[in-house]
Formats: structure tokens, sequence, C-alpha cells
């Protein structure tokens, strides 16, 4: 009996994807120079919101506070069904790396005109994860660059097609 829980248990877990959020906010308005994967220290209520696709982490950056990083402005909706137990949307959430990187990251973005920004938010083994870009900014006509380029290859990948 216990190994048709476990399989039917293997089975939804399999049938339901975790969901995953790109920053395109990011991705369009800066260049990426490095990045390395974080835990994100998370409340019940919060993780259950996620896991629902409930959050925006278009304005959210991290901040070095105390010898530890936070991501601020990630927005992570309240979860209906916590009732009176829910977490307050817009706090600090604690990234969780070790020492070393944390150091090396608040060396490197103390460089003028670098930033850590979230790239991506996914689930590692039933845990939350966030990919963490050091990034700089782009100027109008390197957006532009891009998004020509993005039409050459369209063109081309196109015309091959045919």
């Amino acid at each position: 009996m216990k190994q048709a829980r476990a399989a039917a248990k293997a089975e939804r877990a399999a049938k339901a994807p975790e969901p995953s959020l790109d920053n395109r906010r990011a991705r369009h308005e800066y260049e990426k120079l490095e990045s390395l994967e974080a835990g994100l220290a998370l409340q019940g209520s919060e993780i259950k919101s996620i896991r629902r696709g409930n959050l925006s982490i278009n304005e959210a950056f991290a901040r070095l506070r105390d010898g530890e990083l936070y991501l601020v402005n990630l927005t992570i909706p309240p979860y209906k069904e916590a009732s009176h137990f829910n977490h307050e949307p817009n706090r600090p959430r604690k990234l969780l790396l070790h020492r070393e990187q944390i150091e090396r990251l608040a060396g490197r973005a103390a460089e003028k005109g670098l930033t850590l920004v979230p790239w991506r938010l996914y689930f590692k083994n039933g845990r939350v994860k966030i990919e963490l870009a050091l990034v700089r900014g782009k100027k109008l006509w390197d957006r532009r660059r891009d998004i020509q380029a993005r039409d050459v290859q369209r063109e081309i990948a196109r015309s091959v097609a045919r």
C-alpha cells in the first residue's frame, strides 16, 4: 500500500511542472557580466504563493546590509488561504549564500555602474532558487543594436526555413 502511495505521489510530482520566472525587464535593460545561484529564506505562505505563480521580480535588486545580501522589492502577494498567518508582500528577503560569495559579489557590485539583480527564479529539488546576476545598465544604443541583431537572426531563420 505504501509503495502505491509513493508511486502515485511521484507521478503527480512528475506531471506538475514547477513554476519558473524570468526577469525579462532585466534581460532588456542590463548586460549580464556574471551570475550565480542563491537560495531564498522564505515563509510557508510565500512558497505557496510562488507555486501559484504569484510574484513580480521586475523591480527587485540585491542590497548588502550587515554583511548579508537581501533581495529588496521582490513582490510576493499574500496567499489567500493563509488567513491571518500571512506574510508582508514587499519585505526584504535574505539571500542564502556562502560568506566568500557575498564578499566577492559585494566587492564587484561596489564598482561604478554595477548592480545585482535577480535574473531568474525557479524551483530546484523543491526549494526556491534565484539566479542572481551582476549587471551593467545598457545604453539606449546598446538596446537598439540588440533589437537589430535579433531581427536579423529572425530573418535568417525564416529564409533558412523556406
